[in-house]
């Protein structure tokens, strides 16, 4: 009799828990309802560098390594390739709508050590700052090889000094 009463309060303990966290989830994309849906990559642009093999940490609001933008899926982790054009940045993400980060559009490009739940070593993660519609947001990617994180920055720099 013990052990059911004890396996009933651990159950009843984790639904309210994924309840929360749900409510919580969508909560967030309510209150970020106004966030543009990022644009699709389209025909016409030119990689311009090797893909780069890694992880899509997370978009959060800029300055705000904490604050995750939830709307459009661009707050879900997964691994994919980040692939410099001469459009932009392209984030080519498994098992999600990849996404265009237009070069018009980016404003600042560095390195960070941590975003939202993924810390690493110093300068680990490529923080890329840019317009999301009104919104500034800051997108993080993780390389698979570290050799990987300066060229890649030094390249949307780049294009960053040619657009402007």
């Amino acid at each position: 009799m013990d052990r059911s009463v004890g396996t009933l309060i651990v159950a009843v303990v984790i639904v309210a828990v994924i309840i929360a966290i749900a409510w919580g989830w969508s909560r967030r994309k309510q209150s970020q309802s106004a966030v543009v849906t990022p644009p699709k990559p389209h025909m016409g642009i030119t990689r311009v560098a090797e893909p780069v093999e890694g992880s899509y940490v997370s978009t959060t609001k800029a300055g705000h390594p904490l604050e995750r933008v939830a709307v459009h899926g661009l707050g879900i982790r997964t691994t994919g390739e980040l692939v410099i054009t001469d459009g932009g940045v392209i984030m080519d993400l498994a098992g999600r709508e990849d996404f265009l980060i237009p070069r018009r559009d980016i404003v600042s490009v560095d390195t960070t050590s941590g975003m939202i739940g993924k810390f690493v070593e110093r300068g680990g993660i490529v923080r890329i700052t840019w317009r999301l519609g009104d919104t500034l947001v800051d997108t993080g990617f993780r390389a698979r090889y570290s050799a990987s994180t300066t060229p890649t920055v030094d390249r949307i720099r780049e294009m960053i000094e040619e657009a402007q």
